[in-house]
């Protein structure tokens, strides 16, 4: 599965058809596993006249657990971790002898997640916002003013 997601025109004619593969290799890895299914959640990607604006679905995570940077000049990575809790919990008879749960089904996500984003022109690092809110994740990524020429005068000597 691809963690890069790269802007482009034709995004949307071909998102339903990766997220439809996607889940399909899903399924298939994890078919007959024990193994926990690792997190990964998704992301609308906006472009507007003057940013770019990412809302992720992130249920169940505080703000301490995702950490936002950026790796070079255009690409931010959003990375963090989820756990299992839960709100009851065994009696301490059901912990000595072992019969404190049995579970008939694990489907809830757990692990680190890890999404990267590459935006094609130059954005302005120092004003993007976060904001994270009934589980889900919005960032305001602001694109840089386009670099204006400046003349140089050479100096006599």
């Amino acid at each position: 599965m691809s963690l890069a997601t790269h802007f482009h025109p034709y995004r949307n004619e071909w998102g339903s058809l990766f997220r439809l593969l996607d889940d399909y290799n899903d399924h298939i890895t994890t078919r007959g596993s024990k193994s926990i299914k690792s997190f990964s959640p998704r992301f609308d990607v906006r472009e507007a006249k003057d940013a770019y604006y990412l809302d992720g679905e992130l249920p169940g995570i505080s703000q301490k657990e995702v950490d936002i940077e950026f790796t070079d000049q255009h690409t931010l990575v959003i990375k963090g971790t989820t756990q299992r809790e839960y709100s009851t919990q065994p009696s301490e008879e059901e912990e000595k002898a072992g019969t404190a749960h049995k579970y008939w089904a694990t489907e809830r996500s757990v692990g680190e997640f890890s999404r990267t984003f590459t935006f094609p022109g130059r954005i302005d690092q120092d004003n993007v916002k976060a904001g994270l809110k009934n589980g889900i994740l919005t960032v305001k990524i602001p694109k840089a003013p386009a670099p204006t020429s400046k003349k140089v005068t050479i100096e006599e000597e």
